[in-house]
């Protein structure tokens, strides 16, 4: 599936980015109303819906949904290899399916740490940009997930590593423990973390960006 014409006017739009003397600096300048309007946090509570449903229905729309993430990851992964052409990047592009998400990552390639940026950075950038293509080809908001040389990877085993231990302490001493603010996606992998740990639980406070995890006993 090409979208080379696509995303030249993405490029044009939505995009300029940097490589000299350090990290890639990517900005994007111009984001419809409607993508704002159906952007959503990756951080979610499902309050749950009860119902009744058809078996046969649930597995066709289990189908249905993942032929549609594969399609998001196939997209994605068009558009980022031509964006590593105009940067002179090397990697490999690996594609695949969990739970809801479509999941591309980048490995394999020289300088790959440039466009991770500090703190991630620019990877969230890049992951937006991405996510923002394949809304322009299926008319759908995109939530798939972005990670470049196995940042996010080793980013989420750091996090449930904190999450981990601020529960067990929070277990010992009785009292509320408050952590650095983080991203949606940072937040939720410490929740899931704590949630682990008996006797720990956590919500997240204050507004972003300096929203973060307070864990509380249970």
């Amino acid at each position: 599936m090409s979208l080379r014409a696509r995303d030249e006017q993405m490029k044009e739009k939505h995009m300029t980015v940097e490589t000299d003397g350090g990290d890639a600096t990517v900005a994007t300048t111009t984001v419809d109303e409607e993508s704002k309007a159906e952007a959503v946090t990756d951080e979610v509570i499902d309050d749950g819906v009860e119902g009744v449903t058809d078996d046969s229905e649930d597995d066709d729309e289990g189908e249905d949904g993942e032929e549609a993430l594969i399609e998001e990851g196939e997209i994605a992964g068009d558009y980022l290899e031509q964006l590593l052409d105009v940067l002179d990047f090397d990697g490999d592009i690996d594609l695949d399916v969990e739970g809801d998400r479509a999941i591309v990552s980048i490995d394999g390639g020289r300088d790959l740490s440039k466009l991770v940026g500090r703190g991630g950075e620019v990877l969230d950038a890049l992951q937006e940009l991405t996510r923002l293509a394949v809304q322009q080809a299926t008319g759908i908001r995109s939530r798939l997930m972005l990670d470049v040389a196995g940042w996010r990877a080793k980013r989420r085993e750091e996090l449930s590593a904190i999450g981990t231990a601020a529960a067990q302490r929070v277990v010992e001493s009785g009292a509320p423990e408050s952590l650095p603010a983080m991203t949606p996606f940072e937040r939720k992998i410490v929740h899931d973390a704590v949630a682990e740990v008996d006797g720990a639980g956590s919500e997240s406070e204050g507004a972003e960006p300096n929203r973060h995890v307070v864990v509380v006993p249970a």
